[in-house]
């Protein structure tokens, strides 16, 4: 039996979308699962949009997911090399011998002359296909055009009966019917290949035993066939897996949240719950649970549990994931991807170790990282500035106010449990309770009605950080 050969092959045109991300993922899973090769290639003929740094960007996005790659053009490999721009003297042989073989042939119509000749063919009500000008063309009339200095690509002839069948490992039986498409082209007038002619060429050669990609290159797999067959070349066994949409069940686009792997790590999601949510678009594991790590994505994937429907993509599902798992994993997993997000007061205030505890209270819910910048103000130095509802909670308790200055000052232990038995003596001493007597407390302290347990905060903050706060919303509260 064959090993196990997949491939992801991105364009380094654009960032890493999280549509491109599951495909990788999925591929990535199923070479693990059966003990097979992850190769990436890049697919870099496009030479006016790809961009070096694109690519790097694409490389270390994948790597940040944890999707490590077994050959690539980073690491070589015995089918390099990895990008197609290196490949180019292989896809011109191939079209020099399907021309030799009479399977292909020079085309020199020009843009003009082709959208010309789609139009009449969409007035005529036809296929806007090419209409087989070039291939009538005597030797002659060929040797003609070359001397006139006419740009020229070559076109791949489509055999009369045409019709292709694919069993897809997804969708079953997928008919092709003949004259779905006309002779296209396999090489463009600038040397470099088309899309299909080089996907097909390339995993021949690198010998790709499973394609899986996104359903909108079903299309595609007709021409790709064609080309297998006319090179005598034996086909990967195809998985075409369902489009992801945003909640309008339209095409997944920035505006449905930040479809860019890059820009969630920027906003600071773990990538564990990336590739976790990443994993049930389109795929289910056997069982109820969720919450699956990487290893066990690997031993429970199967291609026969995904679905040939749309996937929805949730960013309320996705917060969801990311929020357990900064809640379960917490600062011993994820302080250090954290702190980046930290205000720089608070992490010039506080040791580390203060600074993992403030983590694990915010962790309490907490989907990205970038929201410890709103989150994270009860434990910010300095005096919190009163406002509103805050400085009337406190010009109403100056009574309670007083009295805790005096019980805190004499606190010795300052630690939660030692503060919250403080504070319920002096609300029992006082007369009040629950909101009466937390609210007053909690907005001279941090400068908010509401947030995280307030011991624990006192307890952070220091017994001189918090003094200090009581006695100016005190003087506040006495100013007319």
């Amino acid at each position: 039996m064959k090993e196990v050969r997949v491939r992801f092959a991105p364009s380094p045109t654009g960032h890493l979308h999280v549509g491109g991300a599951r495909t990788a993922l999925f591929n990535w899973l199923f070479a693990r699962h059966e003990g097979g090769r992850f190769i990436l290639r890049i697919e870099d003929t496009d030479v006016e949009r790809s961009s070096g740094e694109l690519e790097s960007g694409i490389l270390d996005d994948l790597m940040w997911l944890g999707l490590a790659w077994d050959e690539g053009p980073d690491r070589g490999g015995a089918f390099g090399p990895y990008r197609q721009s290196e490949r180019v003297a292989l896809y011109r042989a191939g079209a020099e011998r399907l021309v030799a073989e009479g399977r292909a042939y020079p085309c020199f119509c020009t843009d003009e002359e082709l959208e010309s000749k789609k139009e009449e063919r969409r007035r005529a009500n036809l296929p806007p296909q090419y209409d087989g000008t070039c291939r009538r063309l005597s030797g002659d009339e060929r040797a003609r055009r070359r001397a006139e200095g006419r740009a020229e690509s070559v076109r791949f002839i489509v055999p009369p009966d045409s019709e292709r069948r694919l069993d897809d490992l997804l969708r079953g039986e997928v008919v092709f019917p003949s004259g779905m498409v006309g002779d296209f082209v396999i090489m463009r007038s600038n040397g470099l290949p088309t899309y299909n002619f080089a996907a097909a060429t390339d995993d021949a050669a690198m010998e790709i035993t499973h394609v899986i990609r996104g359903e909108e290159h079903l299309s595609n797999t007709v021409r790709q066939i064609m080309i297998y067959e006319a090179l005598g070349l034996e086909p990967p066994r195809f998985a075409h897996i369902p489009l992801i949409l945003g909640l309008d069940r339209s095409k997944l686009s920035k505006r449905h949240g930040a479809p860019n792997v890059g820009d969630f790590h920027a906003r600071g999601y773990p990538a564990e719950a990336i590739i976790n949510y990443l994993a049930f678009l389109g795929w289910s594991p056997p069982g109820d649970r969720e919450m699956l790590s990487l290893g066990e994505l690997v031993e429970k994937f199967r291609l026969d549990r995904v679905s040939p429907s749309p996937s929805i993509f949730d960013e309320v599902k996705l917060n969801w994931f990311s929020s357990q798992y900064v809640k379960s994993l917490g600062a011993r997993r994820y302080l250090d991807d954290a702190l980046p997000h930290f205000p720089q007061d608070v992490k010039d205030a506080y040791p580390r170790e203060r600074l993992a505890e403030i983590f694990e209270i915010l962790a309490e819910n907490l989907p990205s990282f970038s929201r410890i910048e709103e989150e994270i103000a009860p434990f910010r130095p300095g005096i919190p500035a009163l406002a509103g509802d805050a400085r009337e909670a406190v010009a109403g308790a100056r009574e309670l106010l007083s009295a805790s200055l005096v019980s805190l000052g004499e606190c010795e232990e300052w630690s939660a449990a030692s503060l919250g038995g403080r504070i319920k003596e002096l609300g029992t001493r006082l007369g009040v309770k629950g909101k009466a007597l937390y609210m007053p407390l909690r907005a001279a302290v941090t400068g908010s009605l509401h947030g995280p347990d307030l011991s624990r905060v006192m307890e952070i903050r220091g017994k001189e950080s918090v003094l200090r706060a009581i006695r100016s919303a005190l003087a506040g509260a006495e100013t007319p």
